[in-house]
């Protein structure tokens, strides 16, 4: 099994790629993480997703692929320049909402439980105000991380970040976790339903 092969990637991905690497930005997710993203939203019918970083929005369009007609996706980034190569090629889907802003300012107006699915792929909700971006998942929902494992563009000293990450996840008694030393490295963790945040 080649699991590069057969990805049957979302029609505007080549696009948004070559307007991606024009604008020189080095940041967007790759494939197979964006794959895993697809096949979870579509297990959300009638869903309810939030992505936290929207880049150029490579991982957004992977995940409209895979939601049904109900659901919606909300999408955030402080990044305007980004978020027009974004809304050229997926600014006319209904589902979606684009939000140019401060994520940590974002996710403090947001209310609790309202997403069934949350990917993180920025600093907010992920190395700054994840107690924030975790409780914003409705019970059974899913949140989820990419980037795990070393990248070449990782800044002096980001290692211990994501290390101090992964213990938090790992502690948690309210969500179950799984980690994939796969791809760019991908934690998929799911909000127990009923139960009370705690840790371990």
């Amino acid at each position: 099994m080649k699991d590069v092969s057969n990805l049957r990637q979302p029609s505007r991905i080549d696009e948004i790629l070559r307007n991606t690497q024009d604008a020189g930005f080095a940041m967007a997710s790759e494939p197979l993480a964006c794959s895993i993203l697809r096949t979870l939203a579509a297990s959300k019918l009638g869903g309810r997703l939030l992505e936290i970083g929207s880049g150029t929005g490579l991982s957004t369009a992977w995940l409209l692929d895979g939601m049904d007609d109900s659901s919606t996706l909300l999408t955030v980034d402080n990044d305007p320049h980004v978020l027009s190569i974004l809304n050229t090629h997926l600014g006319h889907d209904s589902r979606l909402t684009v939000v140019c802003r401060d994520g940590n300012d974002f996710l403090r107006s947001l209310p609790s439980k309202s997403f069934d699915l949350v990917f993180a792929d920025t600093w907010s909700g992920k190395y700054q105000m994840l107690d924030e971006a975790l409780n914003l998942v409705a019970p059974g929902g899913i949140y989820v991380v990419d980037d795990m494992l070393p990248q070449s563009n990782w800044p002096d000293g980001h290692a211990l970040k994501v290390e101090a990450l992964i213990a938090n996840l790992e502690s948690r008694t309210d969500f179950h976790v799984t980690k994939l030393s796969w791809a760019s490295g991908i934690i998929i963790a799911t909000k127990i339903a009923g139960h009370m945040r705690g840790i371990a």
